[in-house]
């Protein structure tokens, strides 16, 4: 029981990445015209600008029917959602460090969630950088707070896999 609860404190940071990104998001659709720059920060490097995205990243499924969008970008991800859930809980391998990253990753991805159940017009986006040309793109797709931490916690996690990688092998040739 103590351990389910010290394995449940890094949720909180789940809650918190929700909150701020549902509150981020209602700003952003109280104040600024769909469309309309509010902001510009350092030239026109950082803008804020509300725009939806009724696909996923990079705008991918925008041209699904309503019925395949749903499954695709609703039900499926609830599933790996849920199950994400249920392994953060199971998975004895995950340090606590591993289970912040993950945490961080649940949150975005039900902050996400929240916008494709409960609003019809798509996710509402509104940080956008300038790319300068890298890619082909002058601007990097407009994103929001949920991206953010789901790119970030993603990538801090694999990082943290590769690092503990060497310390698993060299615990593997001390046992043998």
């Amino acid at each position: 029981m103590q351990n389910n609860i010290k394995r449940a404190i890094p949720l909180i940071l789940s809650v918190i990445i929700i909150l701020l990104d549902q509150l981020s998001k209602s700003f952003v659709v109280k104040n600024i015209p769909l469309g309309t720059v509010y902001a510009s920060f350092f030239g026109d490097f950082l803008q804020i600008i509300h725009v939806r995205n009724l696909g996923a990243a990079f705008s991918l499924g925008n041209g699904l029917s309503s019925s395949w969008r749903f499954i695709s970008l609703c039900i499926i991800p609830l599933a790996v959602l849920i199950l994400v859930l249920i392994a953060f809980f199971v998975a004895k391998e995950l340090s606590q460090v591993q289970r912040w990253f993950v945490a961080g990753i649940l949150g975005g991805g039900f902050g996400n969630l929240i916008d494709r159940f409960f609003r019809p017009a798509g996710v509402v986006d509104f940080i956008d950088v300038k790319f300068y040309g890298l890619f082909g793109l002058e601007r990097w797709p407009t994103f929001n707070l949920a991206d953010s931490a789901v790119l970030i916690c993603e990538i801090a996690l694999v990082i943290s896999f590769i690092i503990s990688i060497p310390a698993g092998s060299e615990k593997n040739k001390a046992s043998v």
